[in-house]
């Protein structure tokens, strides 16, 4: 049985005449697919390819400026021209969403057992935390007093609780560590089982899509590239597009060793609390200049009070910090760390110690950005683009040492592999000491000669990136690896 049927949808911008490219054409041009009773089937593609429009276009969302042409069918019934009033009983019922970002789509001023009760309409919201792996206590917590995928799983007890013929996950697991996202997709795999839910599985992640759909289809541009069995386009793409996104999900290669000076950065017996949690329990690391140094581990493992440390932004309960040189930080969400209202000239020569204009311009030509990037604003760029401002602007006072807290888990595959590459250029020809944070140990054994692994405000592993990737000796590190999606 059918349950979603999409034909030649068009989606498009109201009443902008004068456009060109692509907004002139649609920002979805003509793209069909189905999906029938439990059946799982993925969208892949870079952010802006037209995937989350399209779940927008199935679930009624599209915002005011932008116009739907086409059909979209769910169990038979047309979604393209019924008003809200018509279209509002659909949702949860014939078709529920599961959103990138929890904390967005939670109200923050209520207790999450209210929120699911609303959508759930009955008194069994305890059964419903139950089915997604959440202990009944959790019922009387604000968004704010649960971790990532605490509230990712009520999103989802939220999205099954009206039993929806149709479940479309738009990258629900692209925010959270390997180990979270590992639970949060055995917990969809299962629920979507046992309910016979159809699924529409919208991500940049490769992995991720091989393990959870039978089907795939590659999207670019707003138009449908490639569709098949997920075996078959992955082992087998027949676009450059779809190669070259499984090209940038393949592992890279180990980064090269180096030689390395000495100690420029020194924790010892450090301890920092928050609210009587410990976020660093007694820990001592040392980097040496020109050390490409990895610090991996979950959310709450202290990952980012450590660089906090290091950044001079925060200081320790006990024990000492020393630095030793110049240290500049690239931080994980360019957009919120880059002033809206500066044009990229401006927020590049924050990184200086006095305005330069010249300088300003050879650092954005080093990190790819075009020659007219200076005079524009943060909004006008992609993910990818911003990310390279950022570095651009930690760059342009040629700091010793580059701080980079998790400075490509938001970006899509194709756009990672390109910043990755990036940042181990410039590192190089500037000479810098590296310290990068990430929850992915696959990502760090491209960049990185050393990691250190931390859990639960210690480390609990340190060495060679390599030694660590082949053989790791903490229980935590191997659940790491284990946890990384793989073709």
């Amino acid at each position: 049985m059918t349950v979603l049927e999409i034909t030649d949808l068009h989606v498009s911008r109201r009443g902008l005449p004068g456009r060109s490219g692509r907004d002139a054409a649609g920002l979805v041009r003509g793209i069909s697919l189905t999906i029938g009773r439990g059946e799982r089937v993925g969208l892949i593609g870079q952010s802006g390819s037209g995937k989350s429009l399209t779940a927008l276009a199935v679930m009624g969302l599209l915002p005011g400026t932008l116009t739907a042409r086409g059909s979209v069918a769910l169990n038979g019934t047309e979604i393209i021209g019924l008003d809200d009033r018509r279209m509002r009983p659909l949702r949860g019922r014939a078709v529920s969403m599961v959103f990138q970002e929890p904390m967005t789509a939670l109200d923050p001023l209520m207790t999450v057992g209210k929120q699911v009760a609303e959508v759930a309409g009955r008194a069994d919201v305890a059964d419903l935390f139950s089915d997604v792996a959440l202990p009944p206590e959790k019922m009387s917590a604000y968004p704010h007093e649960l971790s990532g995928g605490q509230r990712q799983r009520v999103l989802i007890a939220m999205a099954l609780a009206n039993n929806p013929d149709l479940l479309i996950c738009d990258e629900p697991t692209t925010a959270l560590d390997v180990t979270v996202q590992d639970q949060i997709l055995t917990l969809l795999s299962r629920l979507v089982e046992e309910r016979g839910v159809a699924l529409l599985f919208i991500t940049h992640d490769l992995g991720v899509i091989s393990r959870m759909c039978e089907r795939v289809h590659v999207m670019h541009d707003g138009v449908i590239l490639e569709s098949g069995d997920t075996p078959s386009v992955l082992e087998a793409p027949r676009h450059e597009y779809t190669a070259g996104l499984v090209a940038a999900s393949r592992p890279g290669a180990p980064a090269a060793v180096r030689e390395v000076g000495g100690p420029v950065l020194r924790l010892e017996g450090v301890t920092r609390e928050f609210g009587g949690l410990r976020a660093l329990d007694d820990v001592s690391l040392t980097v040496r200049r020109g050390e490409r140094l990895g610090i991996v581990g979950g959310s709450g493992s202290g990952k980012t009070t450590l660089l906090r440390q290091f950044a001079g932004l925060d200081a320790p309960d006990s024990g000492t910090v020393t630095v030793d040189d110049g240290v500049q930080v690239v931080f994980q969400d360019p957009m919120s760390s880059l002033n809206p209202r500066l044009r990229v000239d401006r927020s590049v020569a924050e990184g200086m110690p006095r305005p330069d204009r010249h300088r300003v311009r050879e650092v954005l030509a080093e990190v790819g950005l075009p020659a007219d990037a200076a005079g524009r604003y943060p909004h006008e760029f992609s993910g990818g683009q911003r990310q390279r401002i950022s570095i651009a602007r930690a760059l342009a006072g040629k700091p010793a040492v580059l701080l980079a807290d998790e400075a490509v888990s938001a970006l899509d595959v194709s756009v990672r592999a390109q910043v990755l590459e990036l940042l181990d250029k410039l590192v190089d020809e500037y000479g810098l000491t590296l310290v990068f944070i990430s929850h992915d140990l696959s990502v760090v054994r491209q960049v990185c000669t050393t990691v250190a692994v931390m859990h639960e405000g210690r480390i609990v592993e340190h060495g060679p990136t390599e030694d660590v990737w082949r053989d790791p000796q903490h229980e935590y590190t191997k659940s790491l690896l284990a946890a990384i999606p793989v073709l």
